[in-house]
């Protein structure tokens, strides 16, 4: 299949957020199974180590609300193990980074595919997020994230979950 010419859809708000079995940096593999009961906040970003994916990944580790929820962060991208390992422990990152190798499931939910930087068209990984209810049903989801402010959003998607009884 042809990611330009047939990009998968993202998953809906309500419905089950698909099954994922993928490694962390240590070679464990995390299941959403694995944090049934907990909110879980999966973000996609494309690089470690770059100027966009560090900020995201520190706005992250520092966010004071999601911690309060305790919310499982799990950020997922096609770099190995070792770039994984790297990264999370030069910027402390307190939660596992899951590697995609060869972007099957980011492919899957749709955060793979054709997009536009700069006015010039590419493939790869498009930095997305998902918001998952403890449940396992997709809350929300971002599918152009702008860095600043991000990890905010998704602490006010969470506190407005709960505000409507649904967890």
């Amino acid at each position: 299949m042809n990611a330009m010419t047939e990009p998968n859809t993202p998953p809906q708000v309500g419905q089950p957020f698909p099954t994922f079995a993928l490694p962390d940096a240590q070679g464990h593999t995390h299941t959403l199974s694995d944090y049934a009961g907990k909110y879980v906040v999966l973000y996609v970003y494309p690089k470690d180590d770059t100027p966009g994916c560090t900020k995201e990944a520190c706005d992250f580790r520092d966010n004071a609300t999601l911690k309060a929820h305790g919310a499982a962060i799990l950020g997922v991208s096609a770099d190995d193990a070792g770039s994984h390992a790297r990264f999370a422990e030069k910027y402390s990152l307190p939660f596992p980074l899951l590697s995609d190798d060869g972007a099957a499931f980011l492919r899957q939910v749709g955060s793979y595919g054709t997009k536009n930087m700069y006015g010039k068209v590419t493939e790869g990984i498009k930095r997305q997020t998902f918001l998952i209810a403890p449940d396992g049903t997709l809350v929300k989801s971002w599918l152009a994230v702008k860095v600043d402010g991000h990890a905010d959003h998704v602490a006010a998607a969470i506190e407005k979950h709960r505000a409507q009884g649904a967890a």
